[in-house]
Formats: structure tokens, sequence, C-alpha cells
């Protein structure tokens, strides 16, 4: 620690993100990447970005991608907001719409940046447990709160919370903004983007960096009513003008328009997912139900953390989480493809003889 830091960094426990290794030849299934590159149309827009006009900035209301984005969810152009990935849409949603004198409040077991932006932005929050299935009750939500933010499906469980259930906490907490966190829906849960005309505290977020399989440029954005998109442009003016860079514009616009290639590596993705969950139930896992490009499942004869280390030993990469307790012992295995599920399940009968 250092004396010249200020005492908003001496309290500060930063996000982990999950490991990416500098190693060759190793199946990467740590961080919830789709195994699928981007759309051909992507690099093809990329390729052209790369002229003379890189002297410029960019939009800095990026316009263009909010316009494809509003067509593609039948919005305004006005009810969308993009930023430098879904984690810095996030956090000008921390600062500008849930810092309130009343706590937010989230699930104990969910995405582990959210109690990091409260620390960094000064909220107080409430985590709110899970029940024994790790499923979300939204009647332990039905208290005075500052707003509400979860995942659905929800990080790391996959569980999906159904629509019906999100449409009735709205119904419930309709003096604070409910955000609905869609880093994973497109991979077999039901968006909450159909009811945003209809309830104005409700905000959406997406990622591009997982369905659209644009992780590496960093682009994510929120749907919501004009007057919750208006305190994140706000937020985002008095910060950085121009998140958005040329390139990732460019990018962005490709790969929202090309729905084609974005429905098939999705339907390859939940193949590839209802093909491991059967082939590790049969080697006695129990995995949980999930919504998501990710699973989370444990075996009674393996803890998680030990689990883990012997993947490794077969240059396989999983994440485990540590904390709380009850999750230590599963594993949040990412989808890969076809080929990336069979070296698991091969490594995974070698490690199971030998306990």
């Amino acid at each position: 620690m250092s004396k010249y830091w200020s005492d908003v960094v001496h309290r500060l426990t930063p996000y982990v993100p999950g490991e990416q290794p500098k190693l060759t030849n190793l199946v990467k299934l740590n961080t919830n990447e789709n195994p699928y590159g981007p759309s051909l149309k992507v690099i093809e827009a990329l390729k052209a970005e790369a002229a003379d006009s890189l002297r410029l900035y960019p939009d800095p209301n990026s316009d263009r991608l909010k316009s494809v984005i509003a067509r593609i969810f039948d919005l305004q152009s006005n009810q969308v907001f993009v930023g430098n990935g879904s984690d810095e849409v996030l956090a000008h949603v921390f600062q500008g719409l849930l810092k309130h004198d009343k706590p937010l409040l989230f699930p104990d077991i969910t995405y582990s940046f959210y109690p990091v932006y409260c620390g960094l932005y000064g909220i107080q929050y409430e985590t709110i447990a899970l029940d024994k299935q790790f499923n979300i009750d939204i009647h332990h939500y039905a208290r005075p709160n500052g707003g509400i933010i979860f995942p659905n499906p929800n990080a790391p469980t996959g569980i999906p919370l159904a629509l019906a259930k999100i449409e009735q906490l709205l119904r419930q907490n309709t003096h604070s903004v409910v955000v609905i966190d869609e880093a994973y829906v497109d991979f077999g849960t039901e968006s909450a983007v159909n009811l945003i005309n209809t309830y104005p505290n409700l905000l959406v977020t997406h990622s591009l960096s997982k369905a659209r399989s644009l992780a590496g440029l960093r682009v994510g954005y929120a749907l919501g009513n004009k007057d919750l998109i208006e305190a994140l442009m706000r937020v985002k003016d008095s910060f950085n003008s121009y998140p958005i860079d040329r390139f990732a514009e460019a990018g962005a616009v490709a790969a929202m328009q090309d729905s084609g290639y974005f429905e098939e590596t999705c339907a390859k993705v939940i193949s590839t997912r209802d093909t491991l969950v059967n082939e590790l139930h049969a080697l006695s896992f129990e995995v949980l139900p999930s919504g998501a490009n990710f699973i989370f499942a444990k075996h009674k004869k393996i803890d998680g953390e030990e689990l883990v280390v012997k993947l490794r030993e077969h240059s396989i990469i999983v994440r485990h989480f540590k904390k709380p307790a009850r999750i230590s012992p599963y594993i949040r295995i990412t989808i890969g493809t076809d080929n990336q599920s069979s070296s698991l399940i091969q490594a995974i009968n070698v490690i199971l003889k030998s306990v």
C-alpha cells in the first residue's frame, strides 16, 4: 500500500477476471468466450475501417450502432446506450442509477463485479441468498431498496429466471430501477427487452463478448426508458465522451447485422451444451440447469478445486470459485466446440478412475 493512494483505493478489493493463459495447446474453458470466431462480415468491416479516418475522433454518440440496435429490438435510438464493454456500461449504471440512500439488492451468489462497483462508488448494498437449489426467489426482494440487479441467466450458476417472475419483480418495485444483466441471454434464456416499454424502471444490459464473439473488441449496451438512458449519457459524457472507437463501432454494427451467423453459432453452443450435460450426467455429475454458454457442475467423489488442478494437468482450464463455501464443490465449464467437449470428457474419465 502506498501513502499516495486515496482513501477509496485503500478500501477497494478489485475484481479478479478469469485467467488468460499465455500457454499454447490448451483447451480453454474458463472465461465464457465463444468458441467460434466473429462473423466474416465483422472482419471485412474492421479491414475497411483501417483508413485515413483513424486520425479523426469517433462519433461520440455512436449513432450508427445505436440505430442498428434500436431496429433489432424495435426501440428508439434514445432508448439505447453503448459503452466500452458491458462492464463499463454497468459501471455507469451503478453510478448513475443505483446509488441511493436505500441499499442496492443483488444475489449472494452472482457476478462478483457487483460488490466491486459498490465499493468503488460508495454504494451500500445487501445480498439476498439464493434458495437451496440456487434459484433467485423474487419474494425476498420485496423490501425497501435503492435498486435491484442480477444477471439472467445468473452467473456463475447459469440458472435462468422466468420472464413472468421478472415481470412480477418489476411490479413490486416500481419506485426503484431493476437492472437485468443479460450477458448470456442468447443461449436459451428469455429476454426481458420486450418489457421495456411497459416498465419505465427496467434497464437491460447486453454484451457483444459472448453470443457475438467479440470479447476482444469490447462493446456492450443498455436498453431502457429514455430517462434511464439519459442518466447514463450524463455519466458517460462526464467521464469519457469517446468510449467506442471506430473499429469497435464498425465491428459491432457488422456483428449485429449478421443475424444468420449469430443464430447459427448460438445454436451450435446450445447443442454442444446439451450433449455435454448428458455426458456429465452419465459420469454421475450433478449439473445445474443452464440457459447460458457455460454450466455449473460437481461430482461427489472429487472437490471442485481438486478437479480444476487435475484438469489442468490434462491441459484443460475451467474455473473454480471458492466463495461462498456452498459453491466450492462446483466447477464452471465454458461451452466450447464438440472436440473440446470430447477432450474434457476423456480427461474427466481418466481423473475419476484415479479417485
